[in-house]
């Protein structure tokens, strides 16, 4: 990403003890909108879970173009894959971009949290000065943004009015070049086919990374078990994996229900039934191990799945945690059940 500095005036250096201002920003950055090799290669590398909680951009002011005082003044979170989202939908406008310290995390999960939220805002345009650099009063927040900001706040601690703009960056040109105008459609949260399998790579990753603790376990177990842990029992957890962190994404508009532990759970009892079948643990003297992953997998799966929840604009914070009140005494216990069940078969076979 290319960045050039831009002398500004003295009111736009940081003094006080805010997030923007902890970055030191004493200058208006120039960035393009073209993204490099380096910045897609961060992309994919963050898909991937790696680098995810350091994948950030200094906050600040931003220029896009050559902007002047009547130029609209857009912002976003700090978190680059919204940053470079963001930027890469500027192409052609003269424009600037107020970016909020929000940690790293993006605009919806940071409204949640309250960093992208009415105060960091507040000390954010004081901090670059930005009532210097711009004649009007006027900022357009992204419309996921919202929960965390109250409008008639921003306006009486600092005289600028709020608008909310579209749900998607690449809508943001229509919105301006049409006086500000949403569309229905504008407004309206999809979650498509592409927009749930680009999020799953995260999901299975730290699916793995737990794993890696239960497979050390079963070695270990393995050292006493009348019939050791094989190729089999691998096969049949990491199915149970995959189908919470990456089937039941692909498929939740398909899956009957609402709650995704459900959903995942459905899925996951599909996967134990066809595994058991294929590996012939339904005959006699595998019944017992038959049931432990009956219950077993569909648990895991319904786990994984219900974590997904925070990778859904479809879902709330009050609904999540009914979900999780609910459904984790559910999953936990069968589980339990289902790992004393199949343990019972393997030591004591």
């Amino acid at each position: 990403m290319e960045i050039k500095p831009l002398p500004m005036s003295s009111g736009c250096c940081c003094t006080g003890n805010s997030g923007c201002c902890s970055s030191s920003v004493k200058a208006v950055q120039a960035i393009t909108t073209s993204l490099s090799f380096k910045d897609t290669l961060g992309a994919w590398k963050v898909r991937w879970g790696i680098g995810r909680m350091t994948y950030k951009v200094t906050p600040g002011l931003y220029s896009v173009g050559q902007p002047n005082g009547d130029s609209p003044v857009l912002v976003s979170a700090n978190y680059k894959l919204t940053f470079d989202v963001l930027r890469k939908n500027l192409a052609g406008m003269d424009c600037w971009l107020l970016i909020l310290d929000t940690k790293g995390v993006n605009v919806w999960c940071a409204a949640g949290k309250k960093t992208f939220g009415t105060s960091e805002l507040v000390n954010c345009i004081k901090a670059v000065g930005l009532s210097e650099v711009v004649t009007h009063k006027k900022l357009i927040l992204p419309q996921l943004g919202a929960p965390g900001v109250s409008a008639h706040e921003i306006t009486r601690q600092t005289g600028f009015s709020v608008m909310y703009g579209p749900v998607r960056a690449s809508d943001i040109k229509a919105f301006i070049s049409s006086g500000y105008k949403a569309t229905k459609e504008m407004r309206t949260v999809f979650f498509p086919f592409r927009d749930r399998l680009v999020l799953t790579p995260v999901e299975l990753v730290a699916a793995a990374k737990k794993s890696l603790l239960i497979f050390g376990v079963l070695f270990l177990l393995n050292l006493f078990a009348a019939r050791p842990f094989d190729s089999t029992d691998f096969a049949a957890y990491a199915g149970a994996v995959f189908v919470g962190t990456v089937l039941t994404p692909v498929l939740l508009p398909f899956i009957p229900g609402r709650a995704f532990a459900w959903k995942g759970w459905l899925l996951g009892l599909c996967w134990a039934a066809f595994a058991v079948c294929l590996f012939g643990w339904f005959t006699p003297g595998y019944r017992l191990l038959a049931a432990g992953y009956l219950l077993l997998l569909p648990s895991v799966a319904a786990y994984l799945a219900m974590n997904f929840t925070g990778s859904s604009t479809f879902t709330s914070p009050s609904g999540v945690l009914k979900e999780m009140r609910i459904t984790l005494p559910l999953i936990v216990g069968s589980a339990f059940v289902g790992s004393l069940l199949t343990l019972t078969n393997h030591l004591m076979r």
